[in-house]
């Protein structure tokens, strides 16, 4: 079997950022007309949220002024070509591989809706190969830069010699809905932010970074109603569960334990834990679980701080942190991320 390693991580962030402080005095206008314990209530989500800042491929007043599903979604599009460009360029050179040297490019998004999908405008932009081949991961929310990771790893395996692109790309921002008062897009609008990464793989002799022990994804039964987006006249309207840490918590074992034995290792053996933050809840859940194990997961939390869920995209961000640090040969890192379906999708690195 060939081995795979990951390369390189690269970020990018839109032009536009605020700090949570700044944000409220637009939350608290936005819900004028709403009840004052309402409003202070949903102040509260915003402040306890766990994020400092947020950025944004809108300016402030644009997220709050009340726009059609094509105006916002034409905003997305627009945008999500600038960044998923300029992230992209930024892995290539940190790797200095020439754009049309890559053999695979899975993007990743959720968060607006564009066809052709964001790989066909990289291709044309930076000259990339025709042969090349192209897959979009569209549906999987904030799971999907793990199942990018995953397919791409399968694809090196079964291909030496080759490179492959995940790039992932999210603005949640333009799915916020000024006429939903529901507590999930109060809490979604506190939590999430926008922003895209770029992950390098390889499947060449002599490739850099850690290598890819193995990738799995587990799918829990009859919940599909967990998380998610409804499609309505007004645009993505967010569905998110108050029961997702509490489901999480609950299969925790069945989805860390065995994945790890039919890859050789242990929980006792990984040394890095590289968790999506999914939000101040599911991260302090996860934290009560690994720091049971003497495990902590201080970098997710600080990527939560610094930029909130950017969906797919964020565990990346994690990921990222961690290619910056120096590791002795053979640590191990878990990648692990949740999302609709519901569904958690892991990886196992070793350095």
């Amino acid at each position: 079997m060939n081995e795979v390693r990951i390369t390189t991580v690269a970020k990018a962030l839109p032009p536009y950022s605020k700090k949570t402080d700044d944000i409220i005095p637009f939350v608290n206008m936005w819900l004028g007309d709403q009840e004052p314990r309402f409003r202070r209530k949903v102040v509260k989500i915003f402040e306890g949220a766990g994020v400092d800042r947020r950025y944004s491929i809108m300016s402030p007043e644009d997220v709050f002024t009340a726009t059609s599903f094509e105006d916002k979604n034409a905003i997305y599009v627009r945008e999500v070509k600038k960044l998923g460009k300029t992230v992209l360029q930024k892995a290539l050179a940190q790797c200095d591989w020439a754009a049309d040297s890559v053999d695979y490019i899975i993007t990743v998004s959720c968060t607006g809706i564009m066809i052709p999908s964001l790989d066909a405008y990289l291709i044309n932009d930076l000259g990339m190969r025709q042969d090349i081949l192209r897959l979009p991961v569209t549906e999987m929310g904030c799971a999907a830069g793990v199942s990018g990771l995953i397919y791409a790893t399968n694809f090196l395996r079964a291909n030496p010699g080759k490179r492959a692109a995940v790039v992932a790309v999210e603005s949640p921002t333009a799915t916020f809905q000024l006429n939903d008062h529901s507590m999930a897009n109060m809490v979604s609008a506190a939590i999430f932010g926008d922003g895209a990464a770029c992950t390098l793989l390889s499947s060449e002799p002599g490739a850099q970074g850690p290598k890819v022990i193995g990738g799995e994804m587990y799918h829990f039964t009859d919940a599909t109603h967990l998380m998610g987006f409804d499609l309505t006249n007004h645009g993505l309207k967010m569905i998110l569960d108050i029961a997702v840490p509490e489901t999480i918590a609950k299969h925790f074992p069945d989805i860390v334990h065995p994945f790890l034995e039919r890859h050789g290792s242990s929980i006792a053996e990984v040394d890095h834990l590289i968790f999506h933050p999914g939000g101040r809840k599911i991260v302090q859940t996860v934290d009560e679980l690994f720091g049971a194990l003497g495990k902590n997961i201080d970098d997710t939390r600080e990527v939560l701080r610094k930029y909130g869920n950017m969906s797919s995209a964020t565990v990346l961000y994690v990921l990222e942190r961690f290619l910056e640090k120096q590791f002795s040969p053979g640590e191990q890192g878990l990648i692990l991320s949740f999302g609709p379906g519901f569904s958690a999708q892991r990886i196992l690195l070793q350095w």
